[in-house]
């Protein structure tokens, strides 16, 4: 089955940078979404942006200044830049896939999603 694994988390300084990658194996279908969700301590899982195999992607409205999802030519990894970087963006930060659209409705609910990277945990010191 397919398999996604989360890197690039870490500690950042307030006001810095720093990518994710989600790396993505066994896949077999055509038509998916890849989104990033985020979870703070006591928190819900909190939806950042997907992108299609289409590449048409979708931002939670808080996120779109500062964070932004690519995919590369190969379309193994999905990558999330994140800028600026504040300190309420603490969290463990998940890739996840979905295999049923349509992509652009409910892409910011976690439950539409099949599988799950293991995360990878981003902190930032002011």
């Amino acid at each position: 089955q397919v398999q996604l694994v989360e890197s690039g988390g870490g500690p950042v300084d307030s006001g810095g940078s720093l990518r994710l990658s989600c790396m993505i194996s066994d896949l077999r279908a055509d038509n998916y979404a890849i989104a990033w969700f985020r979870q703070a301590p006591g928190q819900g899982r909190e939806a950042i942006s997907t992108i299609t195999n289409a590449d048409i992607s979708y931002y939670a409205n808080s996120m779109k200044d500062r964070f932004t999802i690519s995919r590369d030519a190969a379309k193994t990894t999905v990558n999330l830049e994140m800028e600026s970087l504040k300190p309420e963006d603490p969290a463990v930060y998940y890739c996840a896939i979905r295999f049923h659209g349509p992509y652009g409705l409910d892409w910011d609910k976690w439950t539409k999603y099949d599988y799950w990277g293991q995360g990878t945990q981003v902190t930032v010191s002011s």
